[in-house]
């Protein structure tokens, strides 16, 4: 695949047809070239998903088969929709909507409501949680923070689901829930009622309202409903697998009678059931278009063999081919580094050890915006935030304040716009360097941490948005600030310097050079709270899910203890079974993996076995001589280094590590497996 996209020239011109084909594998390239009817997309974690829809929109509207105003493409982020219209732009498509549905549909409520209903929209309420207290309040319930959070989920899950108050304790207790912030399904009923009264003397509505209200217009004036199929023809829908039965019901009034639809989507990555999405209308989609057609993406693209061979293997062991919309990933990447495991005493010394871990990566040149910390919960970012902060290292928590609701990047907008009014010589990166100077950017971060270092990293994402914008297309000063305009009402904000700090669901749909998945241990990975086995099934896909965000390094870590000097019987992660390597006999933490470069400064640098290295250097030494081979040509340094490390037990284990592939494991894994055990190895 080339790895190359074309791009609109300066002059407009769109790539052609055939350099639209050219630039995808076979697989994307059935996808772009599949223009017509129902079209379902099976597309594994890092196998081009985007590329592949984008260069088919593109392509369907080359060939003159799609008008561009005429195709809606939607998304779940206002994040991921940002992206599509900025690959879209570059392919010289920019007509196109991508949009999420709380956008697209709140777009069309805003222009069909004053003639279905009259008047204007009401206002919508940025937080359910001041609704919700009032609720409570009305019917004597005491809450707090928490049981308010906890209810407005619950309130959410209704609404998504379609449920009404009235019919809510029939259908929370089929879909197995039981009670919401210690309530009982009854009481949760009558706070949904109470909820709808009070939004409605308010005058306001929430945000699933936007869908419901949308749905409910659609649905009742078939003159709107024939206004939205006129002006969209042609659908694309990503992340299918997250749909809920509302937005599929909205899906479904969008299209009418017709099926001029593709759907992308991946099972493994369904981690949002809580909320009430399904995959069922992923898995069943043949069954309501029997005549689409299936095409599946499987080479990954974003991660390391080692990577990619662990993810399969985390789900081969949940009984994957029992669901035949799975897709198993294949590797499309060189080798990399071994997937590391690392076991610490608490949660304070795997902070502090991650933590020495990315200053590694950082010397080795790897960006902070790079690596990420990774973790199941929100309130175990506490201890990394405070352990970075004493390391010097720059972070972001990734779920805190809007980009662009920080008054530094409110304030630089201001400046910006003034300056795009202006006359100015120089390049565009140039001027925005010269504006946010003068708000206080300079070109090397202040040694201060806190919010001084929190305003740099915003002020200096900007000029990173500059240069990035500047290399991929031509942009004078508007151009810029209509860019800032248009991802502030999308909230879709530029990369900011600094490692990532996110729970695995936030981190859905990101990926990274560098991945530390933190906490792997049973109570949070699966979470305690998980019961039943399909919410265990959930977990395994969010442990999935982790994995695939990394690209070419990634950590798996736990801690026995959750303070120093405690009773440390907390275990790894259930999911990680036969996987994880077994823990070193020396008595000390053991880093199960190999780095790169000179083989005595790896053996330095980690908790390695030196006599099992040289077990293994004696045995490397008489295959050599048996063959008639130098010994490198059996097993490099470094390989014997990352074995020495990880003290495999298994093949499964063997596979992981750099440097030993398909060939080597039938060759000479029976042998290195004894040489870890301390037998005698039968040479052949």
């Amino acid at each position: 695949m080339s790895t190359t996209a074309p791009s609109a020239s300066p002059g407009g011109a769109p790539p052609t047809a055939d350099e639209l084909l050219a630039a995808l594998d076979p697989d994307q390239r059935e996808v772009a070239s599949s223009l017509s009817g129902p079209l379902c997309v099976l597309a594994g974690a890092g196998t081009g998903k985007t590329r592949a829809i984008t260069y088919r929109i593109a392509h369907g509207v080359v060939t003159g088969r799609y008008d561009p105003r005429r195709v809606l493409a939607v998304t779940f982020t206002a994040r991921a929709a940002g992206e599509m219209r900025s690959r879209l732009r570059d392919l010289g498509v920019g007509a196109v909507q991508a949009r999420t549905f709380h956008a697209a549909a709140l777009r069309q409520l805003s222009y069909f409501w004053p003639q279905a209903v009259g008047g204007g929209v009401p206002r919508i309420a940025e937080h359910k949680a001041p609704l919700i207290g009032e609720a409570a309040g009305r019917l004597g319930l005491a809450v707090d923070r928490i049981a308010i959070r906890d209810l407005a989920a619950e309130v959410e899950w209704a609404k998504v689901s379609m449920v009404t108050p009235d019919d809510y304790v029939r259908a929370a207790s089929a879909a197995g829930r039981t009670d919401a912030a210690g309530h009982d399904l009854t009481t949760v009923s009558r706070l949904l009622s109470v909820y709808e009264e009070a939004k409605s003397e308010r005058g306001v509505i929430d945000f699933e309202d936007v869908l419901l209200l949308t749905v409910g217009i659609l649905a009742e004036r078939e003159d709107v409903a024939a206004q939205v199929r006129t002006q969209y023809r042609h659908f694309v829908i990503d992340e299918y697998q997250d749909v809920s039965p509302l937005q599929q019901r909205l899906l479904d009034l969008w299209l009418g009678d017709r099926d001029e639809i593709c759907v992308v989507g991946d099972v493994s990555q369904t981690i949002y059931s809580f909320t009430g999405a399904t995959p069922r209308y992923l898995t069943d989609f043949r069954r309501r278009h029997p005549e689409a057609a299936v095409v599946r993406l499987v080479r990954d693209y974003r991660s390391t063999p080692q990577v990619v061979r662990l993810a399969n293997e985390v789900l081969e062991r949940a009984g994957r081919h029992r669901n035949a919309a799975a897709v198993e990933l294949i590797a499309g990447r060189p080798s990399g580094r071994p997937v590391a495991f690392d076991t610490y005493d608490d949660d304070d010394a795997e902070a502090r050890g991650i933590a020495t871990r990315i200053a590694a990566l950082q010397r080795e040149g790897v960006p902070a915006a790079e690596i990420a910390v990774l973790y199941r919960t929100n309130a175990q970012s506490q201890v990394f935030e405070q352990a970075f902060a004493q390391a010097g290292i720059g972070y972001l928590v990734r779920g805190g304040e809007r980009f662009f609701s920080r008054a530094e990047v409110r304030d630089a907008m201001v400046l910006l716009r003034g300056a795009a009014r202006a006359q100015l010589d120089g390049t565009m990166p140039e001027h925005v360097r010269a504006v946010l100077t003068g708000a206080g950017w300079q070109h090397e971060p202040p040694a201060a941490r806190g919010a001084t270092r929190e305003r740099w990293e915003s002020l200096n994402a900007l000029v990173l948005l500059a240069d990035e914008i500047a290399a991929s297309r031509d942009a004078d000063m508007q151009g810029f600030v209509d860019e800032l305009i248009e991802r502030a009402a999308a909230q879709h904000a530029p990369t900011v310097d600094g490692v990532t700090l996110a729970s695995l669901h936030a981190a859905k749909g990101l990926e990274w050079d560098a991945v530390f998945l933190a906490g792997v241990s049973e109570g949070l990975l699966p979470i305690s709270l998980a019961e039943g086995d399909d919410a265990i099934a959930e977990e395994r896909r969010l442990l999935y899910v982790g994995i695939t965000r990394a690209r070419e390094h990634l950590t798996l870590s736990f801690a026995r203890s959750r303070t120093a000097g405690g009773r440390g019987n907390r275990r790894r992660s259930r999911f990680l079974d036969g996987i994880w390597p077994e823990a070193s006999t020396s008595g000390r933490r053991s880093t199960k993996h190999a780095r790169t470069g000179e083989t005595r400064t790896a053996l330095a640098a980690q908790d390695v076995d030196p006599e099992l290295y040289e077990r293994l250097r004696s045995w490397r030494a008489q295959v050599a001589g048996q063959i008639d081979k130098p010994t490198f040509a059996v097993l490099h340094d470094s390989t014997l280094v990352a074995i020495a490390a990880a003290q495999p037990r298994e093949l499964r284990q063997l596979a992981i590590l750099r440097g030993i592939g398909p060939t080597k494991i039938e060759a000479y894994g029976a042998q290195i497996l004894a040489v870890v055990r301390g037998d005698e190895p039968t040479l052949e």
